[in-house]
């Protein structure tokens, strides 16, 4: 996977010329404002990137955008491709490692979540503080190529503390309220179950997800800190006894689109 990793790159860096992204962005469900803010952006289809999957999920377009934003050259990738979409574990961690390979050294992960905390309705924010993998995934299985990472890499700050303490000082700024929390992947598609719900909440989980851990596992693996925060869109299943549904996640994210990009925004700021 290296020859096509750094093959990706060079494709990636022939579009941008002498532009050097600082940190990259994924941008989950319905969460695409951030990349329309973006100074004299040049977009890029993930068709056209060698080795990229296209995503098939609404709300995922299947695009890079680089450019300025407050006064830093920025990656965002516009859409993400999930396990349960039936794609190999090591595609899931494959755009992660390009931006490696472009120099990028910060990866700030967001994505839509199902609240786990009663006082953490729709609509709020929360700041990742460590991830539970239940989602029988990883794009770490398998051979491993010394030159993307180390075989045995540590997760004991898996989501960088300096990073979250500007994430945490940006929000403050802004007066946006920003919870903290636990993100428990799952594999999906399906919404949990009130039984698995209880669980999680046992266990310390603060949001769930069908995302972003694989992505987290190849940055740390290439050595990048990573900084994650989650849009609540929903109460997880048996919180409310209501009914969930992609449609109401993917309203709810655009309505916490405007605050989560104002938010990043004011990080990458204080980079």
């Amino acid at each position: 996977m290296y020859e096509e990793i750094q093959a990706c790159a060079a494709v990636i860096k022939a579009k941008i010329g002498d532009r050097q992204p600082v940190i990259a962005v994924v941008l989950g469900s319905g969460l695409n404002q951030l990349a329309d803010i973006l100074v004299d952006p040049i977009r890029i289809a993930y068709t056209d990137l060698p080795g990229f999957t296209k995503p098939t999920v609404m709300g995922h377009s299947g695009t890079l955008h680089v450019g300025m934003l407050a006064g830093k050259m920025v990656c965002c990738l516009q859409g993400r491709v999930h396990g349960y979409e039936g794609v190999a574990e090591d595609r899931l961690g494959y755009p992660t490692r390009v931006m490696a390979a472009l120099g990028v050294e910060v990866m700030l992960l967001t994505n839509a979540a199902g609240s786990l905390m009663p006082e953490a309705g729709p609509g709020n924010l929360m700041l990742i503080t460590d991830h539970i993998n239940m989602m029988g995934l990883n794009p770490l299985i398998g051979v491993n190529d010394d030159r993307i990472g180390l075989r045995f890499p540590d997760m004991t700050d898996a989501w960088d503390l300096a990073l979250n303490a500007k994430m945490k000082a940006a929000a403050e700024a802004l007066s946006i309220p920003l919870y903290q929390g636990v993100y428990v992947g799952v594999r999906g598609p399906n919404f949990e179950t009130p039984a698995e719900i209880k669980m999680m909440q046992m266990l310390g989980g603060g949001g769930v997800g069908m995302s972003t851990i694989p992505e987290l596992l190849a940055a740390r693996h290439a050595g990048m800190t990573v900084v994650g925060v989650s849009s609540l869109t929903n109460f997880a299943a048996g919180i409310t006894g209501e009914e969930i549904n992609h449609e109401e996640v993917m309203e709810v994210g655009l309505e916490t689109g405007e605050t989560l990009a104002k938010l990043i925004t004011g990080f990458i700021k204080s980079l």
